[in-house]
């Protein structure tokens, strides 16, 4: 079913050769291999005239539908329906994508001049009483149909989809809901727009070598080329991950070290780009939104489409596991407080000198830092790595294209193909940060898979992260983490690029949200592997494969401050759920106090005032996360318990692989996500397997 909510109407994508403007590279089907986006061909002042022929289009194919004199059926109201729309998808995947990756002042200006115009859209079809009719009038009479597992699940999602968005409300509540959508939208655009100003407005530019104390020298080299690209002096450090985080890890400079963490710690608070009013008005709007729908609750409307169905559920889940993990992130804090007390420091550990001792005390405990292993992890190296890892497991071929447009030089493209050499999809990676893209790491689609008339429509995938740049002297080198962050975002790629199935609302990642978050965070188990590491972890200088004391060392230290990390991410997720469960929103709630309250609950660092990471938590505020975060560390017990059975049968047995792709990967929502899960498994998950695997048990 398409799910027509006013996030997921800007998302999806679908190729169509009907056009309005024959001039225009979005509105016409793309010339390039596979019918790939023309990214050079499109230009800015395209998007505008695109958007307005797509939804008039849309507009045109709902008409139709709901002009139809033959009685309702599958195919000509919800197949129909399933199908309406495409160019618009198209469009709108490829215009919302760039905006996250590659954006500029006049993008973000028509994002938000075309939100309303597909707000108004989304929410016309949704509340359009004769469309409804059609659709429920096919819903009733399920029973009596002859329709094949896909089809159920397509009619009954889309039933619900309508039910759950303001079918059913009365004609002076739709208009008020159509209100409420159209500004959550323009107030969640606004939030992540603050968001990525804030970030790029921080530099924090030393020009005396005596500041750089501690410093590697990759890190100090990366600066220098920050500073020089900047047209500037010295060294050049901004809040992007790949400058931020070893600066925190390496600088000896306490002060700087501070400097930057407040920085961070405090994007859109105050000043220009503040967002703590922009978070009031988006729980506020989706409040208002659970209200009019008949929940008490925004988190009560949302969890209702995943795994857990209620709060309760979900509050327990979190309870459960923080009381659990707890007591191991005091002892981790403990442990890296005495270890810097014996160095020498005096008082308490504040935020900003936990990840320099902690990586001090790692190395000096485990002999292992990230200077140490990034020469064994080239960029180069580790991408072939990961592409001969799903040949392995799943026989895909990765053909890097160089015919094929991209939307900014730095992005590759490949040809993905299985063993019979079907095609399979197109991937585009894109991994340096710059100025035009928010941070963090990604996987998206510019189209999902779908079977139209018969023939294939495969996905045009894309991985999106912030590794380190080349420089004048050395290539790309990832620190582990960014090596257990590309295998995280390329497990999604895959659930993307194995997909199979008839409609795409069904198919790829399109699952539930605590659900989907499996196929990439199981992919990470490999990162800890040394019969994985061997095959690809080499010195780029030297050809060196990576020593065994140095794999040997990984492995011991894998759950290096597990429980500190694990309540970092309860804390994320109880904060999210906590601000969606609100009832009532108080005219003076003060959001830095009603942060540090919920942190508070479990304290594992001492607080700093008018420090609050809500303002800039874009995964629940301007994402797809809300009332939803808690889904990563769901999804980590499904996939400890899952990955437990590689590590019976072997980590790259293709018996194990080809169940997971065949009974999990490819379905993607045509099976309820526990179903899928039992389905491989042959069980529930089981809880513990998540305790047992962070040392906890």
């Amino acid at each position: 079913m398409k799910r027509f909510t006013v996030a997921t109407a800007l998302a999806a994508a679908l190729m169509t050769s009907t056009s309005c403007n024959m001039n225009n590279p979005l509105l016409v089907q793309s010339e390039a291999p596979y019918g790939a986006p023309a990214f050079d061909k499109i230009k800015i002042e395209h998007y505008k005239p695109a958007f307005n022929a797509a939804v008039a289009e849309g507009k045109a194919e709902i008409k139709a539908i709901v002009a139809n004199a033959a009685e309702p059926t599958f195919e000509n109201t919800i197949e129909a329906l399933e199908r309406s729309g495409g160019k618009l998808d198209m469009v709108s995947n490829i215009f919302f994508n760039l905006n996250e990756c590659c954006t500029n002042p006049e993008m973000q200006q028509i994002a938000e001049d075309v939100s309303p115009m597909l707000t108004e859209y989304g929410v016309s079809i949704l509340l359009n009483p004769d469309l409804f009719k059609r659709v429920k009038a096919v819903y009733d009479h399920r029973d009596a149909l002859q329709l094949t597992p896909e089809q159920r699940k397509l009619l009954e999602d889309t039933y619900r989809s309508f039910a759950r968005n303001g079918a059913n409300l009365p004609d002076d509540k739709k208009a008020e809901y159509s209100k409420v959508q159209e500004e959550l939208s323009l107030a969640t655009l606004k939030f992540g727009r603050n968001v990525l100003a804030a970030s790029n407005v921080f530099t924090m530019n030393l020009t005396d070598e005596a500041d750089l104390e501690g410093l590697p020298a990759y890190v100090r080299e990366m600066a220098a080329s920050e500073a020089s690209n900047r047209g500037g002096q010295g060294w050049t450090f901004t809040l992007d991950q790949p400058s931020y985080s070893p600066f925190m890890k390496f600088s000896a400079r306490r002060d700087l070290r501070e400097k930057m963490w407040r920085a961070y710690n405090t994007k859109s608070v105050g000043g220009e780009f503040d967002n703590i009013q922009t978070i009031k008005d988006i729980i506020s709007l989706r409040l208002k939104e659970a209200n009019l729908l008949g929940y008490e609750t925004y988190a009560d409307y949302s969890l209702e489409e995943t795994m857990a169905k209620d709060r309760a559920t979900v509050d327990s889940f979190l309870d459960n596991l923080r009381e659990k993990s707890y007591p191991f992130a005091l002892r981790d804090v403990a442990e890296i407080q005495q270890y810097a007390a014996s160095k020498g420091f005096e008082g308490q550990l504040m935020p900003w000198d936990f990840a320099y001792w902690s990586e001090k005390f790692r190395d000096e405990k485990y002999a292992l830092n990230e200077e140490l292993l990034k020469p064994y992890f080239q960029l180069d190296s580790v991408q072939a790595a990961v592409f001969g890892l799903a040949n392995t497991l799943y026989g895909l071929n990765f053909n890097e294209r160089t015919d094929i447009p991209v939307y900014h030089p730095d992005v590759r493209v490949f040809e993905v193909t299985d063993g019979s050499g079907r095609f399979m999809a197109l991937l585009y990676m894109d991994y340096f940060p710059r100025e035009s893209k928010r941070g963090g790491a990604w996987m998206t689609e510019f189209r999902g898979m779908a079977t139209v008339d018969g023939v294939e429509e495969r996905p045009f995938v894309s991985v999106v992260t912030n590794f380190t740049k080349p420089t004048a002297t050395e290539p790309s080198l990832l620190t582990f983490d960014e090596v257990t962050t590309l295998l995280h975002e390329f497990g999604h790629a895959l659930h993307g690029m194995m997909a199979e199935g008839t409609y795409r609302s069904l198919t790829g990642t399109n699952v539930d949200r605590d659900f989907v978050e499996l196929p990439s965070q199981i992919m990470e188990n490999w990162a800890y592997e040394p019969e994985y590491l061997k095959t690809f972890a080499k010195h780029y200088k030297t050809g060196e494969v990576i020593p065994q004391e140095y794999l040997d060392r990984i492995v011991a230290a894998k759950n290096f401050l597990a429980g500190y990390a694990c309540i970092r991410q309860l804390n994320y997720g109880t904060v999210d759920m906590e601000w969606h469960s609100l009832k009532s929103i108080p005219e003076d709630l003060d959001v830095v106090a009603f942060e540090q309250e919920i942190v508070n609950r479990a304290p594992i660092m001492p607080s700093v005032e008018g420090v609050v990471f809500s303002p800039s938590f874009s995964h629940i505020f301007a994402g797809g996360y809300s009332a939803g975060y808690y889904s990563y560390k769901w999804a980590e017990v499904l996939e400890a318990d899952a990955f437990s059975l590689f590590k019976e049968r072997g980590i790259f047995d293709r018996g194990v692989a080809g169940e997971f792709r065949s009974k999990l990967l490819s379905k993607g929502g045509t099976v309820d996500a526990a179903e899928l899960f039992r389905d491989f498994r042959g069980r529930d998950p089981q809880p513990d397997a998540l305790l047992e695997k962070m040392g906890m048990k």
